[in-house]
């Protein structure tokens, strides 16, 4: 029993929970698997007393619980179990995770080795997930909107994916079009992911690489050699600190900078889209020097994200 919650009353809101999933799986199944999307959320914190989030990735189901006190060790587990018992699906088809909100939290950090990587569709498009050791699993569906935009942009592109995490992005610029590109991330792990989501496409581009780097060096970098693209995509981390250089970004005070720079790569006429989940994001573009800068927010969202503010997003030109 937690502090606050009775068994009966956890009971009441594993069914209600249960309930709502069922509900919101049988209304975007259809739609989606039209559109070849495997991938979509079935609950964005719909019932207030029900804090989390849960998503489908192709007959599994991943439950995140942002943690408060009310809620003990075994209020996830409930939600877990009722969902099972609604879906017909396997102990090992429910895949359990806490999210505690605040600067610092473990977001990239592992929570398991168990390695298995499965395999999902999003249009034409195949990524590998990992939905067990990882709190995020590979692919963040809430941009499935920004790929599809990013594509129709990339053709003859020459790119610049910052933060490519598992290249998603770098994915559908190749495969819309782009002539090159060059894909950043710190983790070598990220990008041996994102490797392989490139050869589950069949996806080849000779003018690109995959760089492991810090942002910063890298594009101080770019601005050494001169180099320049034509589309660029952002989304940096919330918060992060180099565990070897003691280096820390926030992204309130430390994005007009990381912008900066950014443009200082772009060939004039450039495209740059800027993304951050942060919620009390406050944008700060007043110094940059753009032709046009539009926020896109609400048609980068997909239709199963009850959270229209999940992110924010702004196209930029140079």
């Amino acid at each position: 029993m937690t502090d606050f919650y009775t068994p009966e009353h956890l009971a009441r809101q594993g069914e209600m929970f249960a309930n709502r999933l069922l509900k919101r799986y049988r209304h975007l199944k259809k739609r989606f698997s039209r559109d070849q999307i495997d991938c979509f959320r079935l609950y964005d914190w719909d019932i207030p007393e029900i804090r989390a989030v849960a998503d489908w990735y192709a007959g599994e189901l991943v439950i995140s619980e942002y943690e408060r006190r009310q809620t003990g060790a075994e209020w996830l587990p409930v939600m877990g179990e009722a969902a099972a018992r609604a879906f017909d699906l396997a102990a090992g088809q429910i895949h359990l995770k806490r999210r505690i909100t605040g600067m610092g939290r473990p977001r990239y950090k592992r929570l398991a080795f168990e390695g298995v990587m499965r395999e999902v569709k999003e249009r034409d498009l195949s990524f590998y997930i990992n939905l067990e050791d990882f709190l995020d699993t590979g692919l963040f569906s809430d941009h499935r909107n920004t790929r599809l935009l990013i594509r129709n942009f990339a053709k003859d592109s020459m790119f610049l994916n910052l933060f490519c995490y598992t290249g998603t992005f770098t994915c559908a610029c190749i495969a819309g079009g782009a002539r090159g590109g060059i894909s950043v991330d710190r983790s070598a792990s990220y990008l041996d992911w994102a490797e392989k989501n490139l050869l589950l496409n069949g996806l080849k581009c000779s003018g690109h690489k995959f760089v492991k780097s810090d942002t910063g060096s890298f594009l101080n970098r770019l601005k050494r050699e001169g180099t320049r693209f034509s589309l660029a995509f952002v989304d940096p981390p919330s918060f992060y600190k180099d565990r070897i250089t003691g280096e820390s970004f926030d992204i309130l005070s430390d994005h007009p900078n990381l912008l900066q720079r950014t443009v200082q790569c772009m060939e004039p006429g450039g495209i740059i889209i800027f993304s951050t989940n942060h919620q009390r994001f406050e944008p700060d573009f007043s110094d940059l020097p753009l032709a046009a800068c539009d926020e896109i927010t609400p048609g980068s969202i997909p239709e199963d994200y009850r959270n229209r503010r999940v992110h924010r997003c702004w196209k930029m030109q140079v």
